[in-house]
């Protein structure tokens, strides 16, 4: 046999052990797609996109790096069974390996049958060319049908729709369609508006933008390249098919949990069925994939999801697990002698000060530049001072610095992060991951030399405490139409709000509900409002100057007087629970204001340096419907989180539209048992005297 006719063997099983690796997990996602059916569509879809990944992504890749561990680790021993049982099992096809030049016998390889070797080399080179055509043909049709959808494109026009990016129309009568991966747009054919309601176009958007925020085109364009390279293999098919129905699915869950209607939202997608066509290539994502007739019953069924309980969460976990591992395992199987060097090296690392400033860069969409200042008190325990130095000047109190078996630990309340890292035999570098959120980023710490400290900017001046400012300049201009959301907030010493009503301004301002403002004229309620307004004051001011430059402000410009009085009133009592209080006191900034969100959905409440007045008003003026009495006699400032599933009697402040709750075990409690689960108060429903503001006069703002 020649030496190409070996290499040739060698290709030929690592290809049919890529291809049996794949199908495998192939499979075993079959089988966990079929047990999360009833779960969102979003977690099979994942499961799906990583089958397709795999197929790119050979397991020797990963037995490369077990076998670079162990060789770094230590010398071998003796191969255990455990190997060959994985080798049996991962790689199922043997591989020949050519030896040496020197250890090759010549006269074995001259005796070689001729014929033999001629007539092996023709079958690669047949399934080679068949498989080129293949590739080839499905590029080249990928490629036309993308070259036309670009033309269309670049001979769209403009549109003056609301969406998260640029809405063009095109004269073809291609269906509504996401097409670009880094800079997507939206393309909807020209007699859309006349087709479809504008509710109904609203629908469509909506799907669309789920197909953005998915970055759906971006993993149907590489599983066009799996398609292309393995067009042979059907389970690459039956993938794409998978794919496009549950991303769809995905999309179509997303957009009625957002809190459009059902009925609107089918009848959307049969007009576009009706009145346009297919989009021209698996990479552009559009509103009418997958069985149309299975979407439709799920749609206007009101089909429940449940989201992953612990159970199938655990299983995902040890899939992913097991998938890493085994072939891991398999290059690093050998036993090695290295661990008693390398414990007695973390043993060494238990005796590292912390103590100094350490710095790196956090990868958070924009690059942020992070200085932790880390210091020993009288009894040996660390304080931390954490520094986003491109955000604020200020520094985030850190509440617990630990190291422990060289793992470096802190958490940061204030903004609810927690950084956990290795430290390095050196002492020097702390490799970890920084997390903010679902998705830990990665941090690299490095202790800084006395000199390249990164240097910290000042923070912002404070207006004093008696200072008494007016807003010294105010633009006041109305709300865009149907614009997303509201907010008011500081940016250095400047307020910026929008899309608030006259109603929102007066609650805000004086810490009442919209129930305790009587007399308001129709306008006050409904026509909305931009403001930005700069203080006569330099610094920024505390809460309760804040509010008192509003109230000036509605004084002025929109000319309010009122009066006080009492009524009963169903109102919200809160006060402490028998368990008592089990908020954090917060005493690092008694004047500053405070930091009250959401942190990505409604129902996780993240409250910093907030007076009980600060919770109760957020809770009466965006979730609850009636007033929020405080009667907790809890005075300073307070840190806490608060986690539960809202119901549909909640958000109507903010216009939000909440949906059934799922059926799911593990989904956080009510509000009512959150809060004396969690925070250790008590909010109870009542009948009380409540102070009602009576107004005499409001007027629509005057000029600027």
């Amino acid at each position: 046999m020649t030496l190409h006719t070996l290499s040739g063997e060698i290709w030929t099983a690592a290809l049919l052990n890529h291809l049996w690796q794949s199908t495998a997990v192939t499979l075993l996602v079959a089988l966990l797609a079929l047990a999360l059916r009833a779960n969102h569509a979003r977690a099979r879809y994942s499961l799906w996109a990583l089958a397709s990944i795999k197929f790119l992504v050979p397991f020797s890749l990963l037995i490369a790096a077990g076998e670079t561990l162990r060789a770094a680790l230590s010398a071998q021993v003796q191969k255990p069974q455990l190997d060959a049982v994985m080798q049996q099992i991962t790689q199922p096809f043997a591989q020949v390996y050519v030896p040496a030049a020197s250890a090759v016998d010549s006269s074995s390889m001259a005796a070689a049958p001729i014929a033999s070797a001629s007539s092996f080399h023709m079958l690669p080179w047949a399934l080679s060319v068949i498989w080129f055509c293949g590739a080839l043909t499905l590029t080249l049709v990928w490629t036309r049908r993308w070259l036309h959808m670009r033309r269309l494109v670049r001979a769209a026009k403009r549109m003056t729709l609301v969406a998260d990016v640029p809405v063009l129309a095109t004269e073809s009568s291609i269906e509504p369609g996401i097409f670009g991966i880094l800079h997507p747009v939206l393309c909807l054919p020209e007699g859309i508006v006349d087709r479809l309601s504008p509710a109904q176009i609203q629908a469509v958007i909506a799907h669309e933008m789920a197909h953005v925020r998915r970055h759906d085109n971006l993993m149907a364009t590489v599983h066009m390249a799996v398609e292309i390279l393995f067009w042979f293999h059907p389970l690459v098919w039956w993938i794409n098919t998978r794919l496009m129905e549950e991303r769809e699915r995905a999309c179509d869950e997303s957009v009625l949990q957002s809190g459009n209607q059902a009925d609107l939202y089918a009848e959307s997608i049969l007009n576009v069925c009706k009145f346009f066509l297919e989009s021209p290539m698996p990479c552009v994502s559009g509103v009418t994939g997958s069985d149309l007739k299975k979407r439709i019953v799920r749609i206007m069924t009101g089909h429940t999801t449940r989201q992953l309980d612990l159970g199938r969460k655990l299983l995902l976990g040890l899939a992913a697990t097991a998938a890493i591992a085994v072939p891991m395992v398999f290059g690093l199987v050998h036993v090695n002698h290295a661990f008693a060097q390398s414990d007695a090296a973390t043993a060494q690392n238990l005796t590292k000060d912390l103590s100094g400033t350490w710095q790196g860069t956090l990868h958070a969409g924009k690059d942020l530049r992070i200085v932790l200042k880390i210091s020993k008190d009288a009894t040996s325990t660390y304080k931390s001072d954490f520094y986003s130095i491109d955000q604020t000047g200020t520094p985030f109190l850190v509440k617990t610095t630990t190291l422990q078996d060289g793992v470096v630990k802190l958490t940061v309340p204030a903004i609810n992060g927690s950084y956990e890292g290795k430290l390095s035999a050196d002492g020097k570098s702390i490799d970890g991951k920084w997390s903010q959120g679902p998705s830990p980023l990665a941090l690299l710490l490095e202790r800084a030399a006395a000199g390249a400290e990164w240097a910290i900017p000042e923070p912002p001046k404070k207006m004093a405490a008696d200072a008494n400012p007016s807003f010294e300049v105010a633009t006041i201009k109305p709300s865009k139409p149907d614009a997303p959301g509201k907010y008011l907030t500081v940016q250095g010493n400047r307020m910026i709000s929008a899309n608030f009503s006259l109603a929102d301004y007066i609650s805000f301002a004086y810490g009442v509900h919209s129930k305790q403002v009587t007399g308001l004229p129709a306008w006050a309620e409904t026509e909305k409002f931009d403001i930005t307004a700069k203080p006569d004051i330099d610094g920024t001011p505390s809460d309760k100057q804040l509010k008192g430059m509003v109230q000036k402000l509605l004084a002025e410009r929109f000319k309010l007087t009122f009066h006080h009085d009492k009524r009963e009133l169903s109102v919200y009592i809160l006060s402490v629970s028998k368990a008592g209080n089990k908020m954090t006191k917060e005493e690092s900034d008694p004047n500053g204001l405070p930091g009250l969100g959401f942190r990505g959905k409604l129902g996780d409440l993240i409250v910093r340096n907030a007076t009980m007045g600060d919770f109760t008003g957020l809770m009466q003026s965006m979730v609850l419907d009636r007033p929020v009495l405080d009667q907790t006699g809890l005075t300073g400032r307070w840190d806490f989180t608060l986690l539960w599933t809202p119901d549909d009697s909640q958000f109507a402040g903010i216009g939000a539209r909440i949906p059934p709750p799922a059926d799911n075990a593990s989904a956080p409690p009510n509000l009512y048992t959150a809060i004396q689960e969690q925070i250790g108060l008590k909010l109870e429903a009542t009948k009380a005297e409540a102070d009602v503001l009576v107004i005499d006069k409001a007027e629509k703002p005057t000029d600027n």
